[in-house]
């Protein structure tokens, strides 16, 4: 899986995204969680955020279902 590199974020590290199963996945510094039925409309909303911490707290955390994704 590859992961679009997130940029001037203090928690975010990368993104991936899977069309098919609306699957959102977040590498955080903290670790990288997996987010289901994700819109694609959420997901470009989160690439073009000013602020990707931001953008993930009001619109992705809590409002989708998660998990935690075991270190890799």
């Amino acid at each position: 899986m590859e992961f679009i590199p997130v940029e001037n974020s203090s928690n975010l590290r990368g993104v991936h995204y899977e069309p098919n199963t609306q699957t959102l996945t977040v590498q955080f510094k903290s670790g990288t969680y997996e987010y289901k039925d994700v819109p694609v409309d959420t997901y470009t909303g989160l690439l073009n955020a000013d602020s990707k911490g931001k953008y993930m707290n009001q619109n992705v955390i809590g409002k989708f279902e998660s998990k935690k994704l075991a270190a890799q």
